[in-house]
C-alpha cells in the first residue's frame, strides 16, 4: 500500500495545490518524511461540501440496519490495513506500538458500539394519541422523532490519531445519525489519515453507499479549516483541539448566514482532589499513581491530571511525587508546535515567584520535553487565573489547602472541566456531599478514587463539560449519546397511517 499525499474528495483522490505541499513530522527522530502532502484548494473544499449535500439526500434514507452494517464494515477495513497502518502511525506520532494497537481496537469497537446502538436504540419516538373529546379543544395525535442535520465537518485531533481523528468518534456518531462527513485531517499525521480514508473508500464500495458520504481534506493551511466551517451546506462541526483554534473557527461560524452547531472538546486541567485521611493512608502510593497518569501519552491526553489538590503540608505525598518523577526519562511530543508551546508555558511557571519548582524528569534527547512538577498554596492559585489554564504536556501543579473552606473556595474558582477525581476513604466520601455538590457543576465526569485518563465508550459515558472544557455543555463526544449532536427533533401531527413508517 502506497501513500500518495492526496485528499479523497467525493470518491476521487485529488492532488490539490502542489505549491502548498507539506510533510509528515516524525517525533521520535525529530525529522520529516519524504512523501509530499498536497494541500486541498478552496475549490475542492467547495466541491466536497456540494457533493456531501447530494450524498445526504441518499444516505439519510438508509435504514438503521444498513448504516449499522456500514459501520461494522468500516471497522473491518481498518483491521485489514494490518501492521502497515500501525507502522506509519508510529512514525508520525512517536506513540508506543502497544498504545496504537489499543487505540485501533478502541476505534473499531467504537464503530461496532454505534452499530449496536442503531439496532437497539436508546430512544424510541414518543407517540401520543389524539383526544378528540378533550375540552375546550381536541388534542391532535403527535409523534416526536428526529432527523439528521446534514453534512458534518469533523476535525481530526493530534493526540489520538485513530479514536478522535479520521474515522474516530465524531465521524462514527455523525454517520450513525445519517449525516455525510467531511474530515479535515490533522497535519500531524496525514499519512495515517490517508490510510484510514482508504479503508473508508473500500467500505463505501462494499456497502454500496454514496461515494461522497465521506471526504478527507489534507491541509496545514488554517484558511482551509475556515472555508470548511463556513461552507453553506455544512450543517454541524465536530472538533477536538485547542481553545484558541476553536475560538477562531467559532468566529467564522458566527459570520455565516446560518449559524450552525459547533461541538468542540477543548481539554482541561482535570483536578485531582485528595482528602486528608486518604493522603495519610495512601499518600506516597497515590502520588506515584498520579505521576504515572501524568506520563501517559507524555501528558498529551485531554484528561491528563494537571492539578493535584492535597491537604497542607502534604510533605510525604509531595516528596514521593518529586522523587518518582525525577527518576523518569523524557520523551518527545507530537509536533514541534506542541513542544514549543509546552516549553514556553513551563518557563513561565518556573519564574513565577509563588511557585516552587519541585521536579523535572531526566532529559534524554535535546528535542525531548521533560515532565515538570510545581507546588503552590491554594490562596495563590485562586488569585492567579493564568495558573488555571491547561498546559498540554507532562506538567502538573500540586496545590495545598489548609481546610475544608479553602478547598471549597478553590473548587468554586475553577472553570469548566472535562473531569475531576475525588480521592478519599470511605468515611470521607460518605461525608463529602458539599464538595460533590460544588464540584459536579464544574465537570462533565466526576470520578471517585480513580485516575481520569481513559474514557470508556458506552451508553452512559459523558465526555464534555462546562465551558471552556467544551463548547456545548449538553453534549458528549464519546459514547452513544454523541449521535444526538447530529440529529434534530421533528414532530409529526395527525400523521396518516399510510405514512407511519417514515
Amino acid at each position: 500500500m502506497h501513500n500518495s499525499g492526496k485528499s479523497l474528495v467525493a470518491g476521487q483522490w485529488l492532488g490539490g495545490d502542489e505549491q502548498g505541499c507539506f510533510y509528515s513530522f516524525f517525533p521520535a527522530s525529530n525529522g520529516l518524511g519524504d512523501q509530499p502532502i498536497y494541500a486541498v484548494t478552496p475549490a475542492q473544499v467547495t466541491a466536497a461540501g456540494e457533493a456531501a449535500d447530494e450524498a445526504f439526500k441518499q444516505y439519510r434514507q438508509t435504514s438503521a440496519k444498513q448504516r449499522a452494517e456500514f459501520l461494522v464494515c468500516i471497522g473491518e477495513q481498518i483491521m485489514e490495513l494490518g501492521d502497515e497502518l500501525l507502522n506509519v502511525t508510529h512514525l508520525e506520532t512517536g506513540l508506543p506500538m502497544a498504545r496504537l494497537q489499543g487505540e485501533r481496537s478502541r476505534t473499531v469497537n467504537q464503530l461496532k458500539a454505534f452499530a449496536d446502538g442503531l439496532l437497539k436504540p436508546l430512544y424510541e419516538p414518543i407517540e401520543e394519541s389524539a383526544q378528540p373529546e378533550r375540552l375546550p379543544l381536541p388534542k391532535p395525535a403527535t409523534r416526536l422523532s428526529s432527523l439528521p442535520l446534514g453534512p458534518v465537518a469533523v476535525f481530526g485531533a493530534s493526540n489520538f490519531p485513530y479514536a478522535f481523528s479520521t474515522l474516530g468518534g465524531d465521524t462514527a456518531s455523525a454517520l450513525s445519525a445519517g449525516c455525510p462527513v467531511i474530515v479535515k485531517g490533522h497535519p500531524a499525521h496525514p499519512l495515517t489519515s490517508e490510510m484510514m480514508a482508504m479503508a473508508m473508500e473500500k467500505a463505501i464500495k462494499l456497502c454500496h453507499m454514496p461515494v461522497a458520504v465521506f471526504s478527507l481534506l489534507q491541509s496545514n493551511n488554517p484558511s482551509i479549516s475556515h472555508a470548511l466551517v463556513g461552507h453553506p451546506l455544512v450543517k454541524a462541526v465536530g472538533f477536538t483541539g485547542s481553545y484558541q483554534v476553536a475560538s477562531q473557527l467559532q468566529q467564522t461560524i458566527y459570520q455565516r448566514e446560518e449559524v450552525i452547531p459547533f461541538y468542540g472538546e477543548l481539554g482541561s486541567i482535570n483536578p485531582q482532589i485528595v482528602l486528608p485521611e486518604k493522603v495519610q493512608q495512601d499518600g506516597p502510593e497515590l502520588a506515584q499513581q498520579l505521576c504515572q497518569a501524568l506520563l501517559m501519552g507524555n501528558g498529551q491526553f485531554c484528561t491528563s491530571p494537571g492539578l493535584w489538590i492535597v491537604p497542607s503540608p502534604g510533605t510525604e505525598f509531595v516528596h514521593s511525587a518529586r522523587d518518582f518523577l525525577q527518576q523518569q526519562g523524557s520523551d518527545s511530543v507530537l509536533t514541534p508546535g506542541i513542544a514549543n508551546s509546552y516549553v514556553c508555558a513551563v518557563e513561565a511557571l518556573a519564574i513565577n515567584s509563588h511557585l516552587k519548582d519541585l521536579a523535572s524528569s531526566k532529559v534524554q534527547q535535546d528535542f525531548h520535553v521533560p515532565a515538570r512538577l510545581f507546588q503552590l498554596n491554594a490562596a495563590d492559585f485562586i488569585k492567579n487565573k493564568q495558573l488555571h489554564q491547561e498546559i498540554f504536556g507532562p506538567c502538573a501543579l500540586i496545590v495545598t489547602y489548609d481546610d475544608q473552606n479553602e478547598l471549597l473556595s478553590l473548587v468554586n474558582s475553577l472553570s469548566g472541566q472535562l473531569t475531576a477525581s475525588i480521592h478519599g476513604t470511605n468515611s470521607e466520601l460518605a461525608s463529602a456531599a458539599e464538595l460533590v455538590e460544588n464540584l459536579r457543576y464544574k465537570v462533565g465526569r466526576l470520578i471517585f478514587n480513580q485516575m481520569p485518563t481513559g474514557v470508556e465508550v458506552c451508553a452512559s459515558m459523558n465526555h464534555g463539560g462546562p465551558y471552556p472544557a467544551s463548547t456545548d455543555v449538553r453534549s458528549t463526544s464519546v459514547g452513544l449519546m454523541a449521535m444526538q449532536r447530529f440529529l434534530r427533533p421533528i414532530c409529526y401531527q395527525n400523521l396518516p397511517v399510510e405514512l407511519s413508517d417514515i
